[in-house]
């Protein structure tokens, strides 16, 4: 049903910033809500924020409030994250997801997955 791809992934250094985008070639709902995810070797996969698709309603996680910001595109189907004042702990696979019917930092709500992208950033 919804297919999504993501890009922006990359290394930077402490205090900079990366832009992810993942885009969506299948239909999103008007009930759907768009999250994005994050796992760091040996950790358990952890929510970083969550938009839903409709309203543009947000929600993050503490961890990256005030540093990262989720936006989307309903126009071309894209969500973002902004992540700036990086820090090391931020290292991790980044992973955009979609839920239907959903509004919330449970990932096992959220039934379709990106391939996920790579963040490193350094000391």
């Amino acid at each position: 049903q919804v297919q999504l791809v993501e890009s922006g992934g990359g290394l930077v250094q402490a205090g900079g910033s990366l832009r992810l985008s993942c885009a969506a070639s299948g239909r999103i709902f008007s009930s759907s809500a768009m999250g994005w995810f994050r796992q760091a070797p040996g950790k358990e996969r952890e929510f970083i924020a969550t938009i839903s698709w409709s309203a543009g309603r947000t929600l993050y996680a503490d961890s990256v409030k005030g540093r990262f910001t989720i936006s989307r595109d309903n126009a071309k189907n894209t969500v973002y994250l902004q992540m700036n004042s990086l820090k090391p702990e931020d290292t991790a696979v980044y992973y955009c997801a979609a839920a239907d019917w959903y509004f919330g930092g449970s990932a096992t709500h959220y039934s379709y997955w990106g391939q996920g992208t790579q963040v490193t950033v350094s000391s």
